[in-house]
């Protein structure tokens, strides 16, 4: 097994971080710190500079302005100082497709000094870990997307890195990919990695990551726990009414018949109902037939992080869902 840096205070700090491309401002002024062992995930919409973060972070991109230290090392003027303690996987795959997936693994293990029967056997593990044990020896160009991602992710922890950049790293895959990508995450943080997870996927977010920073137009709205976030949804009782049809100013109407709840209309065409007390359901049933419009289901919700990051970024789920679809990784709910 290749022997894993030691590293006191393992962590990312970043200050006054921006980035622009031309009229873009790709990153503006963001800073924040990663502790050691922490699964920090960065959220937001495509496009909100959460790449362009990872590759400053990785050195595959100069800053304008900021600082930047890896592991305690300063990064800022020297972008690969850090290089030998972390470990990349990015958004889009970076390996050799007239490669096989073996060999693919062991070019990289090579890359960071390991010697042949260190990296063959580690290159053997990885395959083993991530089910492409059968595909050791077929071309990288051959594989599918869900074996492409996965390969990448086995190039990127080959020499157990103890800092791991993530960019996106279930996007457009299966299920049972992406499930068993997560579930690798999960292991490698148990195992004290420091991990920057970077996704616009609420439900992963919320899995995985101790603590999230909401990023929207290059700008980071809010950082904190996990659980932290949570709290300012918890102890609201949620009620959706999904309804046969419904008038213009039919949440208006309700809001004024009913003043102890709230009353929105969601972009799936349901009434969402919120109140700090218990939900009762009949009144508003009467109300609605009394107005010829029928309850086909009333039924419970439980707030997530997605109530968070709606509440803070006024961004719809509904779009992130949209982008969702557009990566192909429905499979990732």
């Amino acid at each position: 097994m290749p022997h894993t840096p030691s590293v006191i205070g393992a962590t990312i700090e970043v200050s006054g971080l921006s980035k622009r491309y031309g009229e873009v401002l790709a990153v503006d002024d963001i800073s924040f710190r990663v502790n050691k062992g922490e699964l920090f995930g960065f959220l937001g919409p495509n496009g909100a500079g959460k790449t362009t973060t990872i590759n400053m972070l990785t050195g595959l991109a100069r800053l304008d302005t900021g600082t930047i230290r890896i592991g305690g090392i300063e990064c800022t003027q020297n972008p690969k100082a850090a290089q030998h303690l972390i470990g990349v996987v990015p958004d889009e795959s970076n390996l050799y497709p007239e490669l096989t997936g073996f060999e693919n693994l062991c070019f990289c293990a090579a890359l960071y000094g390991m010697r042949k029967n260190e990296r063959q056997t580690r290159a053997r593990e990885l395959l083993d870990t991530f089910g492409l044990t059968n595909a050791a020896n077929r071309k990288f160009a051959g594989y599918s997307k869900g074996m492409k991602r996965k390969l990448t992710f086995a190039a990127g922890i080959i020499h157990q890195p103890p800092i791991l950049f993530l960019d996106e790293p279930t996007t457009g895959i299966d299920v049972s990919s992406a499930r068993q990508v997560r579930q690798i995450i999960a292991g490698l943080h148990r195992k004290g990695t420091t991990i920057f997870l970077t996704t616009h996927y609420i439900e992963e977010a919320e899995r995985l990551c101790e603590r999230i920073a909401f990023i929207v137009n290059g700008k980071i709205v809010r950082s904190d726990r996990t659980a932290e976030l949570l709290q300012s949804v918890q102890g609201k009782n949620v009620l959706l009414l999904s309804i046969s049809n419904s008038g213009a100013n039919l949440t208006e109407e309700m809001n004024a018949s009913f003043p102890q709840y709230q009353f929105q209309s969601t972009s799936s065409g349901q009434i969402q109902v919120e109140s700090p007390e218990p939900v009762t359901v009949g009144p508003l049933t009467r109300f609605l037939e009394e107005r010829e419009i029928q309850v086909i289901e009333a039924r419970r919700y439980l707030p997530s992080l997605e109530d968070v990051f709606v509440q803070v970024t006024g961004i719809e789920a509904e779009l992130m869902r949209k982008e969702k679809e557009k990566a192909g990784g429905e499979g990732n709910q």
